[in-house]
């Protein structure tokens, strides 16, 4: 009996709490296997799973330049090559390291303000902290990206030495290779040099060895990004080629903050990188490589802050504000889908973590200097969003360090309070409530609170709940009447129930706000076909061809009509450009059979 006493009590308190964790995130995992969610169907889930599939049924390269950071597809590919098709082996992964990052909270709170009530009561908000509770199951990166940053933090902080050459060349090849994946961590240098020249004592000459391998290591982390763009797709791009684009949506005339698309380029990663690629070849008038079409919008964002300095620095303090407002912009609108769904546990939100996270900065960064490592890190991760846009998940790496200040801010109170020091209490008190003023501040404009119920309809419907989805979608069109998505996705919520005269209603509302919405058109023709008007749907698929003139099934749907029309040239022409950009697809090779003398 003894024995197995000693035996638990020598079990370092980081397994209970990595088992912890993980036990609780298991939960919400095997929640999402029973939910309509565990396989994508639209957005960035959707364009990750996508192409994870395309390279493991082999298209490895489309030998162009990565228009999207492809480190997690590979990921994925390589996990459904050993586990099968299944979103749970990552989601496990995932969670395996969501609880590593509970872990290193403990530590760097334990090292930064020392003893481990902290500690424990920081994992406990982590481990209940809504937003994270989502994104550490899902098909997304975030939970791997939050392990790294804070991983490397903590490497920082618990060192007082300077460590070996080659753990230096380490930390900036995890660095440079995670960057792959999420290009953000990337923000994680200039900490690291401040480290390397200022916080580690050393000759100058160690110092510059030191910088050299760190940017040797970040570099190879880079390479196979890199190489493959040289390489493979003969284009110049270092990362990825969407950055130009995300550029341009976060700096332009209509930029809120947030991931606003400007006009033309529809929501959701796949869509909006098919606009921007469709709309930049548009306007140069030919073919472009992927450098290229970056380069085209990365010209008009700066193009916006060289003619616009006054209204792009309002722009800059908006996403500040954004950043640290309790307002969950949710791009996904995971986080209220897998809570209608029950899938998340009860849980905290951004707002109160942020607000009381700010006074406990406060009476911090006097009393505990390694605390000041813990706030750089949160303040260059909020520079990293302030070139593009603020969301949930992107402001999800700044949380664990503001659960730590927010824990001390409290426990720093609680023990004035107990040693009746009412003057620091009431200090306390006071930037806490000007904290909660200023996180609190409301957003106005209605299509940031018609984000959620647009997305939620969207899933219901396309999980067949038509009560819940129907509610949704109205409340979206109660808050933003003119926006042509919502219009859209009320005639596709009256097509599924048969309704083809509402539907149209909606489609026509649908294109009065947007004369080429691709989906409104495509879908109008579809019931043209149906109705036997011929000359109508052609009408119709030739408008969305014009919007998207890269969708063979739009071709093939064309090439019927003119074949039900009498036009057999006509036909002709279609599917062979549809067979061009699709050439396996069975009933394109079907109507090309049937259009042959």
């Amino acid at each position: 009996m003894k024995a197995t006493s000693r035996a638990t009590s020598s079990i370092p308190i980081s397994v209970y709490i990595f088992a912890g964790v993980l036990l609780l995130r298991l939960v919400v995992l095997l929640r999402l296997t029973a939910s309509p969610f565990l396989l994508p169907s639209q957005g960035d889930m959707h364009f990750y799973n996508d192409w994870a599939l395309r390279i493991l049924h082999g298209q490895w390269t489309d030998h162009r330049a990565f228009y999207g950071l492809p480190l997690y597809p590979y990921f994925l590919a390589v996990l459904y090559k050993l586990f099968g098709y299944s979103p749970f082996a990552p989601g496990f992964l995932q969670a395996l390291a969501d609880s590593g990052t509970a872990v290193l909270l403990h530590k760097i709170a334990g090292r930064v303000f020392g003893g481990v009530w902290i500690g424990l009561v920081a994992v406990a908000a982590w481990a209940f902290y809504l937003p994270e509770e989502a994104y550490s199951v899902i098909l997304m990166p975030t939970a791997l990206a939050v392990f790294i940053f804070w991983f490397v933090l903590w490497q920082i902080i618990k060192r007082e030495t300077a460590p070996g050459l080659a753990f230096i060349f380490l930390l900036g090849l995890l660095v440079g290779f995670a960057a792959t994946g999420v290009a953000t961590l990337l923000f994680l240098l200039p900490l690291l040099l401040v480290v390397i020249f200022l916080k580690w004592p050393q000759p100058l000459r160690d110092r510059s060895f030191q910088l050299a391998l760190l940017v040797l290591g970040v570099s190879l982390g880079l390479a196979p990004c890199a190489a493959h763009n040289y390489l493979a797709a003969h284009d110049r791009v270092l990362l990825s080629a969407h950055s130009g684009v995300n550029f341009w949506i976060g700096n332009n005339p209509t930029a809120n903050g947030y991931p606003r698309m400007p006009p033309g380029m529809h929501a959701g990663q796949e869509a909006m990188l098919q606009d921007s690629v469709t709309m930049a070849q548009n306007a140069a008038g030919h073919e472009m490589k992927r450098s290229e079409i970056s380069e085209y919008w990365a010209t008009k964002a700066r193009g916006f802050i060289r003619e616009n300095p006054g209204a792009w620095l309002r722009l800059i303090a908006l996403k500040i504000a954004n950043f640290w407002n309790a307002f969950q912009y949710d791009d996904l609108s995971i986080i209220t889908n897998l809570r209608l769904q029950g899938v998340l546990l009860p849980g905290i939100r951004f707002g109160l973590v942020a607000a009381l996270a700010l006074p406990g900065v406060v009476f911090a960064y006097n009393k505990f200097p390694l605390s000041r490592w813990v706030l750089a890190a949160v303040l260059l991760h909020m520079a990293s969003l302030l070139s593009v846009f603020v969301t949930e998940r992107y402001r999800l790496a700044a949380v664990p360090g503001l659960i730590l200040f927010a824990v001390f801010g409290l426990t720093y109170f609680w023990n004035n309070l107990t040693n009746t020091n009412y003057t620091l209490s009431g200090c306390y008190l006071a930037s806490l409530a000007l904290a909660a003023f200023l996180v609190s501040i409301p957003k106005r404009d209605p299509s940031l609170w018609a984000l959620d119920p647009y997305n939620s309809g969207w899933q219901a419907l396309d999980s067949k709940n038509y009560p819940l989805a129907r509610a949704k979608l109205q409340l979206a069109y109660a808050y933003v009447p003119e926006n042509a998505e919502i219009n859209f996705a009320l005639g596709n919520l009256q097509l599924e129930q048969s309704d083809k005269t509402g539907a149209k209603s909606w489609y026509a509302r649908t294109l009065r706000l947007d004369p080429g919405h691709e989906g409104a058109l495509n879908n109008l023709g579809v019931l043209a076909l149906e109705e036997e008007r011929w000359a109508l749907a052609i009408k119709f698929f030739q408008g969305a061809l014009h919007a998207s003139p890269n969708d063979g099934k739009t071709h093939y749907l064309l090439a019927r009509a003119y074949q039900q029309n009498g036009d057999p040239a006509s036909a002709q022409n279609e599917i062979q450009l549809a067979l061009k950009l699709k050439p396996e697809q069975p009933e394109f090779i079907q109507l090309q059979s049937s259009l042959r003398p």
